[in-house]
């Protein structure tokens, strides 16, 4: 292999489209394609911001004309030359219309054949991809999505720090408190077994600041859960996390659009309006079945449940009886996208969300069908017509169950599928919105008691704080997310900072005084030399890259992701370790079937 010697690159590929032609410069990087035409050679060279054709012919020297042969895929060299204009232009590529006449070749790096091909349009098996990441990340497509990952985070230190926002670290080896999701837990050899745990979120730190003096906090920080994966969550993630002095939840959402209309502008030159849009939980609910809808598309839920509460299909009179209700959506115009047998898929998609069936009824100008209209009489189905304002070339499509959220969740989920199945969403559109006024807690069966629907710190609406150990399911929260295509992309609550509250607050989680002093002493005790009214909220970083780059999982803009059991391919993470590290912590290993 040849050495750097005293060449050194002047020109990333890309930056290329700047010099002027007869300039002599210097690129490096990975050879993506080279083709051999016996007296011409060219060889198209890849580093992180596009491609440079690399181009010999007769009057190339020798000794580099020879060299330039013997490139394949994924050699890594260094060229000089000189710009020139080329004779065969490409439009697809921003160099397309310039290459480097080569005058000195450098192989710095032979490379074997690799397990697939570079290149973005050849699909490759998951597994193998993850296996071989360090390969994949040289596609086009992923270094972009890092590229902007790493200007989303740029935007976010800059308009932070215009509001005068300090970026301080808080630890990554914390205590653990037991609430929500699981904590990853870290032994402590000095301290045999004691554990820290990594923190889910910097919650109780940032309030501390604040408590400090610090008055505006942020920071780009991991945090890590031990649950199950899906397209979005990993088990280690980064926030763009945020707290904020003297601040009530106007301030904080008003700070909040100022950022998001910068990081629209600044990444995709797209102008969003602010203020945005604010939707109270129980409408998004009613409306949408998801408290973060997806506003892309129509096919909203519409309640029927006064309409059937006394037909003569059993299914929607007794969910009504029950105390729960019978929601329907109007799929307009796609009655002939909605065959029975798509239906009957519709109807299996929904069953995860506990529903027990689907409802239908088709109305095509080849003729209708149902499969609960024959229960009602002409005048039910003919309201219940008229409610959802359905025509010729509509399908109605009904949940009905006594637990009104099994209706919510199943039209929520069903209507994002039909509008994904349909063509409903254009993929350039963004619509976000806050959804605000949540539930303070919700109603574990399985427990049989009350959980902090945000956390134990989210101050309540001031209405509710007498009923917090009487009536939970009455107290609202001044909490808020903002909602960017039916994705949450962050979300955040005013805290609770007087004392007496926060008391109270935990008696209604069922905690004892003792068990409230164990756990947060630290934070109580904090309390009392004065906090600052206060409140944040934290951004998901990969999901907002996620979001932005119009990407459907966050492992296409995480560098390392983890796949479905946690495990890394790459380095084969987690790992068994030598039994001497488990001795030295005090460690072991008793493995449950």
């Amino acid at each position: 292999m040849d050495s750097m010697g005293k060449m050194r690159r002047t020109h990333y590929c890309a930056e290329s489209v700047g010099a002027a032609v007869g300039e002599e410069i210097v690129a490096a990087g990975f050879i993506a394609k080279a083709r051999d035409l016996g007296n011409l050679i060219f060889a198209d060279l890849r580093d992180r911001t596009g491609i440079l054709q690399l181009a010999f012919d007769d009057g190339t020297d020798r000794e580099i004309f020879e060299k330039a042969k013997s490139l394949r895929s994924e050699y890594v060299v260094m060229a000089k030359g000189v710009i020139r204009e080329r004779k065969s232009k490409n439009p697809a590529l921003p160099t397309g219309n310039i290459e480097l006449y080569v005058n000195d070749l450098r192989v710095l790096s032979a490379a074997e054949t690799t397990p697939f091909e570079i290149r973005d349009e050849v699909p490759v098996r998951e597994d193998l991809a993850l296996t071989y990441r360090y390969l994949e990340l040289r596609k086009p497509s992923l270094t972009n999505n890092l590229i902007t990952r790493h200007r989303i985070v740029k935007c976010a230190r800059d308009y932070f720090d215009s509001q005068n926002f300090l970026e301080i670290e808080t630890p990554m080896l914390c205590r653990s408190t037991p609430e929500g999701a699981r904590d990853y837990l870290v032994p402590s050899r000095v301290q045999p077994g004691k554990f820290f745990c990594l923190p889910q979120s910097p919650q109780q730190y940032k309030q501390l600041l604040m408590i400090a003096g610090m008055d505006r906090y942020m920071q780009i920080v991991k945090c890590f859960r031990d649950e199950d994966l899906r397209a979005d969550r990993q088990p280690e993630f980064t926030q763009i996390d945020l707290e904020m002095s003297f601040a009530d939840e106007d301030d904080i959402i008003s700070v909040n659009e100022g950022f998001l209309k910068k990081l629209f502008k600044d990444i995709l030159d797209i102008d969003i309006e602010i203020p945005l849009r604010r939707m109270p939980y129980k409408e998004a609910m009613e409306r949408f079945g998801s408290d973060k809808p997806d506003l892309r598309f129509g096919l909203e839920l519409r309640d029927i449940s006064e309409l059937v509460k006394d037909c003569g299909f059993s299914v929607f009179k007794n969910a009504v009886a029950e105390g729960g209700s019978v929601r329907a959506i109007n799929a307009k115009g796609l009655a002939s996208h909605l065959s029975r047998k798509e239906i009957d898929r519709l109807a299996q998609f929904i069953k995860p969300f506990k529903a027990k069936g689907l409802a239908f009824t088709r109305i095509t100008p080849e003729g209708e069908s149902s499969s609960y209209e024959k229960f009602l009489t002409s005048e039910e189905v003919s309201a219940v017509r008229c409610a959802l304002g359905a025509e010729t070339g509509d399908a109605i499509l009904i949940v009905a169950d006594s637990k009104n959220q099994v209706v919510f969740d199943s039209l929520g989920a069903l209507r994002c599928e039909i509008a994904k199945k349909c063509g409903l969403i254009d993929p350039k559109r963004f619509e976000l919105l806050w959804v605000v006024d949540f539930p303070l807690f919700e109603y574990s069966e399985e427990d049989g008691r009350y959980y902090a629907k945000h956390h134990p710190f989210t101050m309540p609406k001031d209405g509710d704080i007498d009923k917090l150990e009487t009536r939970q399911d009455e107290c609202y929260a001044k909490a808020y997310d903002i909602v960017i295509n039916g994705t949450e992309a962050g979300g955040g609550s005013i805290r609770i900072s007087n004392p007496e509250t926060q008391k109270k607050m935990f008696r209604a989680l069922g905690f004892t005084d003792e068990r409230a002093r164990s756990q947060f002493g630290y934070l109580i005790d904090a309390y009392r030399y004065g906090a600052p009214p206060h409140g944040g909220l934290a951004y998901g970083l990969d999901r907002l890259v996620m979001l932005l780059m119009g990407k459907e999982s966050i492992r296409e803009v995480i560098a390392f992701p983890k796949v479905q059991n946690s495990s890394e391919l790459m380095t084969g993470s987690p790992s068994e370790v030598d039994q001497l590290q488990l001795d030295e912590l005090s460690i072991k290993v008793d493995i449950k079937d």
